[in-house]
């Protein structure tokens, strides 16, 4: 994965999600969709999958460049 591609995708899982699904889960409780807490679920899993996939890819470069 090149560095701008790590930095990107580092960027959205540690900023740009979680706020996104706070964003999403006060507009959805506002209307008192039955649905929020599935959609936030959903969301927050899919936040710490990157998450822990970027920090598998991080730790994978580390060990090849001998950090």
């Amino acid at each position: 994965m090149k560095n701008k591609t790590y930095d990107a995708l580092k960027y959205i899982a540690q900023v740009f999600l979680p706020a996104l699904t706070v964003f999403v889960g006060v507009v959805l409780k506002c209307f008192n969709c039955s649905f929020t807490d599935i959609v936030i679920t959903i969301m927050t899993a899919f936040d710490a999958f990157l998450g822990s996939a970027l920090m598998i890819s991080n730790a994978n470069y580390n060990k090849k460049e001998g950090n």
